[in-house]
This record gives C-alpha cells, sequence and structure tokens, in this order.
C-alpha cells in the first residue's frame, strides 16, 4: 500500500476517496525537499508530514515493534497525541492541543494503521478502543469502509480496518451493519473467475458497477480476507492459490487473491505501476505488499521470487522514500522469516531507526555511556595514584560506550 498514497493522492482523498488507491504504502517516491511544517521532534521522516505523519509513524513502530525494537517514548507520544477526541486521526495534526472539529480531516486509513501500532506496542487500550468505536461508527451498510467516514466502501480501507479489528481483539466477522460483515464487502469486491483478472480485488466499483482487477488492493484483499494486518506472518502450511467461483468463503477469495498476484509477479518478479504519458515502472511498494500477501495466504516460498527481487532493489527505493519504505520492506523480511538486519546486505532495522527518534534502548545506553564519561573524567583528575590496569579497563568501557553514543546521535540527525 503506497502513499499511494502520495500526498497529491491524500488531497484528492480527502475530497471523499475519489483516488483509485487512497493511503497505505510507502511515503511519496519524490519527497519536498524544503517541508512547509515543522518536523516535530518525535516523528519519523523529514518531509512534509501534512497527508502521511500519522501513517509514517505508524507503520515505523509497527516495524520496530516486529523486529523487537522499544520505539523512543517521544515517538509513541506523538503518535497518541495526534488522536482527536472521538477515537479518530487525522494525517497530520500540527496542533495537537487544539481540538479536533467537522474540519480536521479525520480518515479511516490512519486510524487503522494507528491502531495496528499501538495495539503492537500494548499499553495503549484506552487510545484503540476509542480508535476502534470510531471506526465502527463509521462502517457502511455493506460491512466495508471508505477511506473517509460515509465514502464508498474500497478493499484498501475495509482490509486495513480489518487488521485493526484483529489487533485489538475483535473478530472482524462479528462486526456487522445491516446484517453485513467486513468480510461481506471484500467478497463483494472480488473478481468473478471468467473475467479478466479473475480472483483479483477492486479497489472498488466502477460507474457500472463493474471490477476491475487492481493489484494494490488485491495485496490489500487478500490479507483482509484473511483477517490479517500488515505484520503477518507467512502461513504454517503452504495452501492452494487458485480463483473460485459461487458463494466465496474469505479463505477462497484469499486464494484467488494469491492466485493473481503470483501470476501477476511471475514474469519480472515485481509488480508495475502504470502513470499517464509514460512506460510502466517497478511498483516497489506493491511488490512488498505482495511478498506479505503471498506469505500469509500460501507460505514463505510461494513470495520467494519478489522477496528476491526485493532484496536486490528495494533498499535503494526506501532510501528514498522514507520510514514507511522502510517499515514495508521489514513486514516483507518478517513475513518470510528472512533477516530484516540483512535484507539484500542493507540493515534496515538500523536505516528505518535512523529516520527518527532513537530507540529507547540505544537512548538508554547513551545516557549510561555519558555518566561512564563523566564519572571517568571527575575519577582521573581527582586521583593521579590510579593503577594502569584501572585505567585501561575504564578506557574499554568507555569507548564501547561512546560508540553506541556516537550511533545514537547519528540516528537522531539523519532524516
Amino acid at each position: 500500500m503506497n502513499v499511494r498514497r502520495s500526498a497529491a493522492v491524500l488531497a484528492a482523498t480527502a475530497v471523499i476517496g475519489v483516488a483509485a488507491t487512497p493511503v497505505a504504502q510507502a511515503a511519496d517516491p519524490s519527497p519536498s525537499a524544503s517541508p512547509s511544517v515543522a518536523i516535530p521532534s518525535g516523528l519519523y521522516g523529514s518531509t512534509d508530514p501534512s497527508f502521511d505523519g500519522v501513517w509514517r509513524q505508524s507503520l515505523a513502530l509497527l516495524a520496530q515493534d516486529t523486529v523487537g525494537v522499544e520505539p523512543a517514548a517521544k515517538a509513541v507520544d506523538w503518535l497518541t497525541g495526534q488522536q482527536c477526541a472521538n477515537g479518530a486521526f487525522a494525517p497530520f495534526r500540527a496542533d495537537p492541543a487544539k481540538p479536533c472539529d467537522a474540519k480536521t480531516p479525520v480518515d479511516t486509513n490512519m486510524t487503522a494503521a494507528a491502531v495496528q501500532a499501538l495495539a503492537a506496542l500494548g499499553g495503549h487500550d484506552a487510545a484503540t478502543g476509542k480508535a476502534v468505536t470510531w471506526l465502527k461508527s463509521a462502517q457502511n451498510k455493506d460491512g466495508g469502509w471508505g477511506y473517509t467516514a460515509g465514502g464508498p466502501s474500497d478493499t484498501n480501507s475495509t482490509s486495513l480496518v480489518i487488521g485493526a479489528l484483529t489487533a485489538a481483539g475483535e473478530q472482524p466477522k462479528d462486526v456487522v451493519k445491516s446484517g453485513k460483515s467486513p468480510y461481506d464487502a471484500l467478497l463483494g469486491l472480488t473478481v468473478p473467475c471468467d473475467e479478466d483478472g479473475g480472483g483479483a480485488f477492486a479497489y472498488q466499483p466502477g460507474k457500472k458497477g463493474e471490477l476491475a482487477a487492481n493489484a494494490d488492493a488485491t495485496a490489500a484483499g487478500v490479507l483482509g480476507a484473511l483477517g490479517k494486518g500488515m505484520a503477518a506472518r507467512a502461513a504454517d502450511k503452504a495452501s492452494a492459490a487458485s480463483c473460485a467461483d459461487g458463494d466465496l468463503t474469505p479463505p477462497q477469495a484469499a486464494a484467488g487473491g494469491a492466485a493473481h498476484l503470483a501470476q501477476a509477479i511471475e514474469k519480472d518478479g515485481h509488480l508495475k505501476s502504470a502513470l499517464a504519458g509514460s512506460e510502466d515502472q517497478p511498483d516497489y511498494g506493491n511488490t512488498a505488499d505482495a511478498v506479505v500477501a503471498l506469505a500469509a495466504q500460501g507460505g514463505a516460498e510461494r513470495a520467494a521470487k519478489p522477496l528476491k527481487w526485493l532484496e536486490e532493489n528495494g533498499p535503494a527505493w526506501a532510501e528514498q522514500s522514507g520510514p514507511s519504505a522502510y517499515a514495508q520492506l521489514i513486514f516483507a523480511a518478517h513475513a518470510t522469516g528472512s533477516d530484516p538486519r540483512d535484507f539484500g546486505g542493507t540493515d534496515l532495522v538500523q536505516r528505518l531507526n535512523a529516520t527518527g527518534p532513537a530507540p529507547q534502548s540505544a537512548e538508554k545506553t547513551a545516557d549510561a555511556a555519558e555518566k561512564a564519561d563523566s564519572e571517568s573524567d571527575s575519577d582521573s583528575a581527582s586521583d593521579d595514584g590510579v593503577s594502569v590496569w584501572w585505567i585501561i579497563g575504564v578506557g574499554l568501557v568507555a569507548g564501547i560506550g561512546i560508540g553506541f553514543l556516537i550511533s545514537g546521535r547519528n540516528k537522531g540527525q539523519q532524516p
């Protein structure tokens, strides 16, 4: 899911989810060099957060938790401070002290992403509970969700909310509106097998009700149909990926979506994106999402080919795109059992950490190093008769501490 969700797309969807794929992948592939708003110290990324602040923060925190990293307290506080009193989240609130009102552009995607992150971190039941209550209030009569409350249901938003419900301990099948669950909405967005793109998910129905296969929506829809979130693990055992007609079950819909993704990726090892007036380009973010979806539905082996392509090409893309992109690659590594600290030779965890405040473990190490340095200087000044071996010991400890300290400071200074 891509902020594909670029700033331009998000601005358009604010009008009522008109974009083909609202919020959910990495940062804008060509981020602005000079943000128009000040970047809060607790926020990950250095580009203008107006359209994706909560999104990229949620993905960064969720990815850190996935690999066992304890995020900086101020990073978590920044995210929780973005929540409105009614439980919803907007992409970015420059002044969190100012109450949300009818003009605050809250949406389901930001809210669902924040729930997934905060639920994973634990200790935020009040915040996630309020957010889930708001999400339920925004559910459509077909059982799904649109990008904005009241907007037409789409596969991406519905799937993100399913992941949030699951993360918060809810059973998505029991979250019903007018007799319809989120799974009913997703099943209604699957392309019939005898049509072009059979088995895939459409983003939304066309003007005449037609369903067009959409790779972005399909990757999201597979996870949604499985009841899983963005940081899904690989299936314990391989299951068939094939299209089925008739009265589908959610697992059958997921299998059809996985079959479509596998076919789309087979030739080049990656998905493509088409831009008006230009040749098709590799779609890094959607390929990362497809890796997670394929692994979650059929096991890690099914995602081996696109994973290999990502390992070779993904880190360079993430370096240009920012924290959400690094998070997506970490999710892909996590889903397939790969090492995110050696992803094609790149330490994705270190790179992600460097885009924002240093994790708590690094902060504590830095504090300890500074204390050791201070005590060492004080003792040296007051005791000229200290032994050579004591000096060597302190030097070794301080050297190790300084290494971590420099690492922590460098992380904090990088964009």
